[in-house]
């Protein structure tokens, strides 16, 4: 099996320590990777560094570096989906899909290295400053460091290093210890397409280890991050005065009333995204608040849905639903609806493991203190729950530490307008699920949902400074 080393200054480095990967369906190991340390770490630091200062590629250089990246990806588009398939267990169509997304995310960041601009500032309608001209400028804040999740490997990685290198920034890259595999050959396509050494790093290992070490590190001047709440937290305290963008996770919620359109139709499209990746999607679709009058309509059509996946090998075409990352997850959200059945819920379908595989799973009669309801399942698991007013729908949607996206599926426009005033999540999408998502629109949440968003013109913001120039010409 081959060793995959570290990627450093334009070169790979194999160190002595080594981590498996693991074929997440069959449980066997695929290959190895290089686990950084201390003095690896120091040595990316370094490179970095050293090419922020020296390395001064002008906008369009940048623009050419990134779209001849998205172009060399969709090349080994199925080599690269093969590796996730592998890696992640997700289907071979869904890894497609996303290799296709970060294509997008590559070229829409490749636009913005040319729209890096400042505003004017009239200054000359301050009292006394009529001889003043004033502009700000946009300015790369240094390095980033990027440490990216397992459920999205590719295209979240895209999605902070594609904006970080447009804006001019260099990027140390921190991928999930358990699907590095993708990162690794990211980075090959990064150096194929012409992006001189130093100006992205990757380092892989444990994520205790190295997250602590990289926020020690006080060269990093913007730290990227989606993961879990706990780990972001520690982030944001560590990080002091630096930077920081979170996407934490969720709980996300669909209200459908009863005059949505279709609502056969509404109920497989919020199963279809409660089951994507085997659930394992921060904005998967993990609560449905259905009005009582259509309540058993969506509550059949879900179920009918959840029935005809097939669940198996991620790699066979005819696979709806591949394993979860780790038989300790599975195992997790099978205690998690075993507790929620003895605690009154409803069992409409599912609720099987088989090692790593978990059937997807429809539950009602649920209550908002079950953990399948207030935390995040990140599992293929659907809470179905009636409602009779729409402030009461509102209501508890907005009763969660979380508040990423939620969806409403309604013909009224007026209850349209009133959903997106007053349900507290960073996206609300009308007549859409909230797993709902295009890569050029601002993503992220509130609450614990975390901070700061994402999508290429919007991440640039964030990875820059704006600085004040101004002129007296007296």
């Amino acid at each position: 099996m081959k060793t995959h080393g570290l990627f450093i200054a334009g070169k790979w480095q194999v160190t002595e320590k080594k981590i498996a990967v693991r074929d997440k369906a069959s449980g066997e190991e695929c290959a190895y990777i290089s686990a950084a340390g201390p003095e690896e770490v120091k040595l990316a630091v370094d490179a970095a560094e050293k090419a922020f200062k020296t390395i001064k590629l002008e906008p369009y250089r940048r623009y050419e570096i990134l779209l001849e990246a998205s172009r060399l990806l969709m090349q080994q588009q199925e080599k690269m989906a093969n590796l996730i398939c592998t890696e992640v267990g997700k289907p071979f169509g869904e890894a497609m899909a996303e290799v296709a997304r970060a294509e997008q995310t590559l070229i829409l960041s490749a636009e913005e290295a040319k729209r890096m601009t400042g505003d004017m500032v009239p200054l000359a309608g301050a009292p006394g400053c009529g001889q003043r001209w004033a502009f700000t400028l946009r300015v790369p804040v240094g390095i980033v460091c990027a440490i990216t999740p397992f459920n999205f490997p590719l295209n979240l990685a895209c999605h902070k290093i594609g904006p970080a290198l447009a804006a001019g920034n260099t990027v140390l890259y921190k991928p999930a210890t358990v699907t590095p595999l993708s990162a690794v050959l990211l980075c090959e396509i990064f150096a194929a397409a012409g992006l001189p050494d130093g100006c992205l790093n990757l380092v892989t290992g444990s994520g205790a280890e190295l997250g602590e070490l990289l926020t020690q590190e006080p060269r990093i001047g913007f730290y990227s991050f989606t993961g879990s709440p706990e780990v972001g937290k520690t982030l944001l305290k560590n990080a002091g005065f630096r930077r920081v963008a979170l996407e934490l996770g969720s709980n996300s919620a669909n209200i459908v009333h009863d005059d949505a359109a279709d609502v056969s139709a509404t109920a497989e499209l919020c199963a279809k995204q409660a089951f994507v990746n085997a659930g394992q999607v921060c904005i998967s679709c993990q609560r449905v608040y259905v009005q009582k009058n259509v309540m058993e309509e969506f509550c059949a059509s879900a179920v009918k849905y959840a029935k005809s996946l097939v669940v198996g090998d991620p790699h066979e075409p005819q696979t709806g639903i591949g394993p979860m990352i780790s038989e300790s997850e599975a195992k997790r959200i099978e205690a998690w609806i075993n507790e929620a059945v003895a605690q009154g819920a409803t069992l409409l379908s599912g609720g099987k493991r088989r090692g790593v595989w978990f059937e997807p799973t429809v539950l009602t009669d649920v209550t908002p203190e079950m953990k399948v309801v207030c935390q995040e399942t990140f599992a293929p698991v659907v809470c179905i729950v009636p409602y009779d007013t729409i402030e009461e729908a509102i209501r508890q949607v907005n009763a969660s530490v979380y508040g990423l996206q939620a969806g409403v599926f309604t013909q009224s426009l007026e209850l349209a307008r009133r959903c997106a005033l007053e349900i507290e999540t960073g996206g609300v999408i009308i007549n859409d699920g909230a797993t709902f998502r295009t890569d050029n629109m601002p993503y992220g949440g509130v609450k614990e949902s975390g901070i700061g968003r994402e999508g290429p013109q919007y991440a640039v913001k964030e990875m820059t400074e704006e600085k004040l120039v101004v002129f007296n010409f007296k």
